[in-house]
């Protein structure tokens, strides 16, 4: 199926020409073609619409995921909201009198990509020891990176810290590469910097919708 996915403007990568009424055709799990909205739609006159306020941009890259997800627990909501809060739990004496099972790690690490695909993350840096936390990145969707020293800090906001957005986008948007990409509800590249990636309102990839904003 060719589903054509627009925005009001489009930011192919780091240092292209964002281009006002963008869209990117999918076929399957990829790019076909990147270009003007009205030019795509005349083409291909049988794709699907998917039509996003703000900016459309590569997916972000999370530095220091195996710290997001191997060290950090997040809480159920709402079973164990009422009990430990709401707010990630890190640190060792506080993980340790979680006692912290590999199944638990599993379940929490889920909860974490969710975390960060709604923020617009396609790709993770880390190193995973815990088999269930390594399981639940794979099937997340997200793809695994070796860990980047110069990534800067861990943190769900790979936002966070850049000097420009483009920092942290993961590849470009062009025809024949893998179709991941972000749609954030913001004016332009330095409105995302400013308000991070919690303005994130859908998350593609390989052509598959994994997050939308309700």
């Amino acid at each position: 199926m060719l589903t054509l996915h627009t925005a009001e403007l489009l930011v192919p990568g780091p240092g292209g020409a964002p281009l006002p009424g963008g869209a990117v055709l999918v076929e399957g799990d990829r790019i076909a073609r990147v270009g003007p909205y009205d030019d795509l739609a005349a083409a291909f006159p049988h794709a699907r619409t998917r039509r996003w306020p703000g900016v459309l941009t590569p997916g972000l890259r999370a530095p220091g995921a195996d710290e997001l997800l191997e060290r950090t627990y997040y809480p159920d909501d709402p079973y164990e909201v009422p009990e430990l809060g709401a707010d990630p739990i890190s640190g060792a004496d506080a993980l340790e009198a979680l006692k912290m099972t590999e199944a638990r790690w599993g379940n929490s690490a889920r909860r974490g990509t969710q975390k960060l695909l709604a923020r617009g993350v396609v790709a993770v840096c880390g190193r995973f020891t815990v088999a269930s936390v390594r399981t639940a990145v794979s099937r997340s969707g997200l793809v695994i990176l070796p860990p980047a020293a110069s990534e800067g800090p861990p943190g769900l906001d790979p936002l966070a810290g850049r000097d420009t957005a483009g920092e942290a986008f993961h590849g470009l948007l062009e025809p024949g590469v893998a179709a991941r990409f972000a749609v954030f509800a913001v004016a332009d590249e330095g409105e995302l910097l400013a308000r991070g990636a919690t303005t994130c309102v859908a998350t593609v990839i390989g052509g598959r919708l994994l997050h939308r904003r309700r």
